[in-house]
C-alpha cells in the first residue's frame, strides 16, 4: 500500500507540473542565508561582530607598491602593533598579498587619530578584518552567496559564449554546457540554428549573478534530434544521463581542447602548407591560441613523449588494445608528464603551440583504431555505465521536476516508467 501511495503522489505531481509548465520547480538544494554588504558601517559591524556605535568610517584604495606596513604607518599605527598584527594573521591571511586597486575601510573611534580596525576587501566576496586595538586579532569572512535556479535558451548564431552574452545570459554557462555534452556534441561544429536549453544553479551576490554552478538539466537540439541531459548522483558520484538513464559520458571526449576552430580536416590528399606536397593528413587540426590546454580524450598510458621535425613536441597515448591517440605541435608538455605515465580522461597533457613544421599555433590531433588511422570527428565511442536498476525509479523521480525545461510533452511517459519500476500499473488502482 505504501508503494501505491508514493506512486500516486508522484503521478499527481506530474499532472500538476503539466498544467503549470511555466512555473519553476522547487529548488533541490536549500539556499544558504544571504548576508548583504555594501560597505556601510553598520554592515561592517554586523559582519565582524564589532561595536555598533561610536565609530566613523574612512575608505581607501591600496596604492601601487603599497604594503600592509606602509599603509598602517601612514595612518599612525606603530611598528610594534604592525608586527603583532602580522603575527596574528599568519594562519589567516598572507600580508604580502595586498593587491593594488583593492579597497579597504578604516574604522575610527570618536575623535581618535588612529584607526581601531582595518577591513580589507580581498575579492568580491571575501573580507579580512584587522583589529588594531589592545585586543589584537585578525578575522577573515566570506559572504555567503544566494543560490537560485535559472533557465536559459539560446539559438546559435555566432558562438555559444557570444550568443549567451548577447541574449543577456551569463556566458559562463557555456563552460558547464561544454562539460555536460563533451562526450556527445562537437562544440567546434556547432551550426546556426542549433538550440541549447538549460536549468542551472546561479550564484548571486547582492542580487547580482557572480558565478554559474551545476547544470541541473540541459538539452541540445539540431533539427529533429534532441539530446537530453540530467544531473544525478549515483554511487556518490555526480554525472549526466539522458532520459532513459544512458550515461552521456563516453570512453573518449569529443575533442582534446575546449575552444578552437577546425582549420584542417582528415584527408588522404592534402597539400602541405609548407612543403606544398600533396600527401595524407590523417588527423584534425584545431586552430587555437598558443598556450591553450590540451587534454587526453581518454584514460590511457603515455607511450611517446618526443620531438620530431614534422610534428614538433608530440605526445602519443595508448588507451586500450584498440585505440591510440597523438597530440602534435605542442608548445610544451604538462609538468611531470613522462613515458609510461598513466593519465586520466580530461587530464591536461600539454599546451597548444607551433613547434615542428607548422604555420601557426594549432593542435594536430590523430586517432588510430587497431593500428589504422581514423577520422577523429566521425569515430564513435561506447557509453559508460548506465543508471543501475536499483537506482532507476529514484532517478526518474528526481529528474521529473526538470523535464519541463527540456521536453515537457513527455511527462506522461515518465509517469508510466516510474510506475513500471515501482511494480505498478494503472489497472492496479
Amino acid at each position: 500500500m505504501k508503494k501505491k501511495v508514493v506512486t500516486l503522489l508522484i503521478i499527481s505531481a506530474l499532472l500538476v507540473s503539466c498544467s503549470t509548465s511555466e512555473q519553476k520547480p522547487e529548488t533541490l538544494q536549500e539556499e544558504p542565508e544571504a548576508t548583504l554588504i555594501d560597505g556601510t558601517l553598520a554592515e561592517w559591524c554586523m559582519l565582524f561582530e564589532l561595536p555598533l556605535y561610536g565609530y566613523v568610517e574612512e575608505g581607501g584604495v591600496v596604492k601601487k607598491n603599497e604594503n600592509f606596513s606602509t599603509l598602517l604607518q601612514s595612518k599612525g599605527i606603530g611598528q610594534r602593533t604592525i608586527f603583532l598584527v602580522s603575527e596574528a594573521a599568519k594562519e589567516i591571511f598572507d600580508m604580502r598579498r595586498l593587491k593594488a586597486g583593492n579597497t579597504y575601510s578604516l574604522l575610527f573611534k570618536d575623535e581618535e587619530q588612529q584607526p581601531s580596525y582595518l577591513i580589507y576587501r580581498e575579492n568580491f566576496r571575501t573580507y579580512v578584518c584587522f583589529s588594531l586595538t589592545d585586543s589584537l586579532w585578525v578575522k577573515r569572512t566570506e559572504i555567503p552567496l544566494e543560490l537560485e535556479e535559472k533557465y536559459i535558451e539560446v539559438t546559435i548564431d555566432r558562438s555559444l559564449w557570444q550568443d549567451l552574452k548577447d541574449a543577456g545570459f551569463n556566458p559562463l554557462v557555456a563552460n558547464g554546457l561544454s562539460e555536460v555534452f563533451a562526450w556527445t556534441t562537437d562544440f567546434f561544429g556547432l551550426q546556426k540554428g542549433d538550440v541549447f536549453r538549460a536549468c542551472y544553479q546561479a550564484y548571486l551576490l547582492q542580487g547580482e549573478e557572480v558565478d554559474a554552478g551545476h547544470i541541473l538539466t540541459a538539452s541540445f537540439s539540431r533539427g529533429s534530434t534532441n539530446q537530453l541531459a540530467f544531473r544525478y548522483v549515483q554511487d556518490s558520484v555526480a554525472g549526466y544521463w539522458d532520459q532513459d538513464g544512458v550515461n552521456l559520458q563516453r570512453a573518449f571526449l569529443k575533442a582534446p581542447l575546449k575552444y578552437s576552430r577546425i582549420s584542417s580536416g582528415f584527408s588522404y590528399a592534402r597539400k602541405h602548407p609548407i612543403t606544398r606536397v600533396v600527401r595524407p593528413h590523417t588527423g584534425v587540426d584545431y586552430a587555437a591560441p598558443a598556450g591553450t590546454p590540451v587534454m587526453s580524450i581518454g584514460e590511457g598510458t603515455v607511450v611517446e613523449r618526443t620531438y620530431t621535425k614534422g610534428g614538433g613536441n608530440t605526445i602519443k597515448i595508448k588507451h586500450n588494445s584498440v585505440y591510440t591517440t597523438a597530440y602534435l605541435h605542442l608548445s610544451r608538455f604538462a609538468p611531470g608528464l613522462a613515458t609510461g605515465k598513466r593519465v586520466a580522461q580530461g587530464e591536461v597533457i600539454g599546451y597548444v603551440g607551433s613547434t615542428g613544421m607548422s604555420t601557426g599555433p594549432h593542435l594536430d590531433f590523430r586517432v588510430w583504431k587497431n593500428g589504422k588511422p581514423i577520422n577523429p570527428l566521425t569515430m564513435e565511442s561506447p557509453p559508460a555505465d548506465p543508471i543501475g536498476e536499483a537506482c532507476m525509479a529514484d532517478f526518474l523521480a528526481s529528474i521529473t521536476p526538470y523535464r519541463r525545461f527540456v521536453q515537457p510533452e513527455i511527462y506522461k511517459e515518465t509517469a508510466l516508467k516510474i510506475m513500471e519500476y515501482a511494480g505498478l500499473n494503472f489497472l492496479s488502482f
